[in-house]
């Protein structure tokens, strides 16, 4: 955490420990004693239950110091690719774009992002759009979502034929009812696609229990079961 006169950035875990520990830095800046290394109780004197003791390190941050201090903030970032700009596209989106995911959006239409983007989210326009999935980062959990049930057919296809060839995607999810992934499973096994190769493939997404179809209920509920793919 990071702690200027007037703001911070990072955090310690909140409560009453980040509480302190802020007035303790600002007291610092003001010219008051500067204590390097302290220890915490968490316990009645914080006004908590949670037991044990953490300790803090304070150090001064100059001119100097901006870029070291640019990479211990530096929040590691999951990448996720979304294809589609739609509806549901853009709340998943801008769910996403306040957590620790790396975001690409793909669409193939010109008009995808009238509104732009949320801050760090990278946009990408590809035609045909499938032709995107080569260049997915490695690790990347795929989002499939377009306004077309062919083209998410040709992303799908596209994330089998890497996932054969390099098998470095995470996670593929697809947007969909029960019967279009029983008509994608048809179709893909006409075309020579084995089960055991589909199987990984999560249809419908979201997590189980969460009905609703409003386009911010299902990014809330993806959005959810994308941290969970990456914590594992």
């Amino acid at each position: 955490m990071a702690v200027f006169a007037t703001g911070q950035i990072g955090t310690i875990g909140g409560g009453q420990l980040e509480w302190d520990a802020t007035q303790r830095a600002r007291a610092a800046l003001a010219g008051g004693s500067f204590q390097a290394r302290f220890r915490v109780p968490l316990g009645p004197a914080l006004g908590q239950c949670c037991g044990g003791v953490v300790w803090l390190r304070m150090r001064r941050i100059d001119l100097q110091d901006l870029q070291a201090l640019r990479e211990v903030m530096q929040t590691e970032r999951s990448p996720v690719a979304v294809v589609g700009a739609g509806h549901v596209g853009k709340a998943l989106v801008g769910a996403l774009a306040a957590l620790p995911f790396a975001v690409t959006w793909v669409d193939s239409r010109d008009d995808a992002w009238p509104g732009g983007a949320p801050p760090g989210v990278c946009t990408e326009w590809s035609q045909p759009v499938d032709r995107a999935v080569a260049g997915f980062a490695s690790d990347s959990a795929v989002v499939i979502l377009s306004f077309s049930h062919q083209e998410d057919f040709q992303v799908l296809e596209a994330c089998l034929r890497r996932q054969k060839e390099r098998s470095d995607l995470r996670w593929v999810g697809l947007i969909g009812s029960a019967s279009k992934w029983a008509q994608f499973r048809r179709r893909l096994a006409q075309r020579g696609w084995t089960e055991a190769e589909w199987a990984p493939v999560v249809c419908p997404i979201g997590l189980p229990g969460i009905r609703g179809k409003e386009p911010a209920v299902i990014a809330a509920s993806v959005a959810a079961q994308l941290l969970m793919v990456f914590d594992r």
